[in-house]
């Protein structure tokens, strides 16, 4: 048995340890966030709009991973976890997701590619991956959200522990998972046309949930974020 298929069999049951791990540490720590009192010269606040961020990125990434089907080889599971952490990350909708996520492994750094931009501008290119990927139900859903929520928690709280975290972590998700590996995706030479990330595991883990080593995601998808490290 290869390493990668070795690597992509034990999913069961850590792998759906993992995903409500990650919600549960998520809604926790935004909820003592959200009640904690909120002074601006105290530094701790700062660390808790990054941690937040850090939090929502994992909600995204293990999303993708039940995309590729590496959560779980139980369907049922593996399709809940990913419709919960998606539906968390700023009302993403799994099935619309999927579909877009699947084009990109397809047709990578092509025109047909939904994360892909030929001019390779940063701003532009993240533009038009936010305006693919946003919609004017979830906005919608934000909104009434917010207005709903600031009865409960003071809307200081919420604007910087709950929507500013949400919009980081998609400049997180983009410049790691998209913009830095696939930028010039035309001229590597490889079949995958991805960069990946130099051996730093540590660096790869905060940076991106190791999707910093993006050649080795594209060259075995169904390997779940935990174990991308071992293909390095």
């Amino acid at each position: 048995m290869s390493k990668r298929s070795a690597l992509h069999k034990d999913v069961d049951p850590v792998g759906i340890m993992i995903g409500i791990v990650m919600i549960v540490i998520w809604f926790v720590s935004l909820l003592a966030l959200l009640n904690w009192k909120l002074s601006f010269s105290n530094p701790w606040v700062y660390v808790g709009i990054f941690w937040q961020t850090h939090l929502f990125t994992g909600l995204f990434i293990t999303a993708h991973d039940a995309m590729h089907g590496s959560i779980s080889k139980n369907k049922k599971w593996n399709y809940w976890l990913g419709w919960i952490t998606s539906m968390l990350f700023a009302f993403n909708f799994y099935d619309r997701l999927l579909v877009k996520h699947h084009e990109h492994h397809r047709f990578v750094a092509s025109e047909h590619d939904p994360d892909y931009h030929e001019s390779g501008n940063f701003w532009l290119w993240y533009w038009t991956f936010i305006k693919k990927y946003t919609t004017l139900k979830q906005l919608i859903l934000m909104t009434i959200s917010l207005q709903l929520l600031r009865f409960v928690f003071p809307i200081e709280n919420l604007l910087l522990f709950w929507i500013l975290p949400g919009i980081l972590s998609t400049f997180q998700l983009f410049y790691f998972g998209t913009y830095i590996p696939h930028k010039d995706g035309h001229e590597h030479d490889n079949k995958h046309k991805s960069k990946t990330l130099k051996k730093n595991h540590i660096l790869a883990f905060f940076s991106c949930y190791f999707f910093g080593y993006h050649y080795e995601h594209h060259d075995a998808p169904g390997v779940p974020w935990w174990r991308l490290w071992q293909l390095k």
